[in-house]
């Protein structure tokens, strides 16, 4: 990613860098699933780890008066303050997780927190999603992603299953083709509209995973 976007900052001229450099995440979430299914090989419900950056885990800590000795270990008191802490989400918001089914989008249910950990100076939570009906796993398909890709989720944890006996593909994005994108929306724009309606291109970087299940 960073060979990338060096290349293709060099190459722009001045009235895209701003731009550009917004297209650069600030936050990096290592992302992992767990699909739960039913005995048909439906999915009925979303696990999702998010293990935060050194220096994003560090700004949380700051923020919320944690860590006072700076060891990178929470007490006990300090890890119970953090639990639920990046589940307040707006009514708006869709948790930065799409799941389709052919290509249909599935709506998600509101987050229950699960689990909230710090290990070497990092957090890593975890909760659930629940499906509000069921649909086959065969031939679907799960992205992490911000669209505005301040934030950018790795799909490093991988995909597990509970129940069901299906299986998971991580295909990475194509980031040539990204910054390409990238280049030809700014160029699109105003100079003087670059900055403020930066388009929404984190779909672009996303890792892509397609579910396959036995033929029944």
């Amino acid at each position: 990613m960073k060979r990338a976007f060096s290349a293709l900052f060099t190459a722009l001229p001045f009235a895209c860098i701003t731009g550009l450099a917004q297209a650069h995440p600030h936050v990096f979430v290592d992302t992992g699933f767990i699909l739960h299914l039913d005995e048909a090989n439906q999915i009925t419900g979303i696990e999702v780890t998010w293990a935060y950056d050194d220096f994003y885990s560090l700004l949380i800590f700051e923020d919320m008066l944690l860590d006072s000795d700076f060891d990178g270990a929470l007490t006990d008191a300090e890890l119970n303050q953090l639990q639920g802490f990046d589940l307040n989400w707006d009514e708006d918001f869709l948790g930065d997780v799409y799941l389709s089914d052919q290509d249909t989008p599935i709506t998600l249910g509101r987050p229950e927190h699960r689990a909230t950990v710090v290990k070497d100076g990092r957090i890593a939570t975890r909760h659930y999603r629940a499906l509000s009906a069921p649909i086959p796993a065969a031939h679907a398909k799960l992205q992490a992603y911000d669209p505005t890709y301040y934030t950018a989720y790795t799909a490093s944890l991988g995909v597990k299953f509970v129940g069901g006996s299906c299986a998971a593909s991580v295909t990475p994005p194509n980031l040539d083709q990204a910054y390409t994108l990238v280049e030809e929306l700014l160029y699109s724009l105003p100079t003087d509209q670059a900055e403020e309606a930066y388009p929404e291109v984190g779909q672009s970087f996303a890792d892509t995973i397609k579910i396959t299940c036995p033929a029944t």
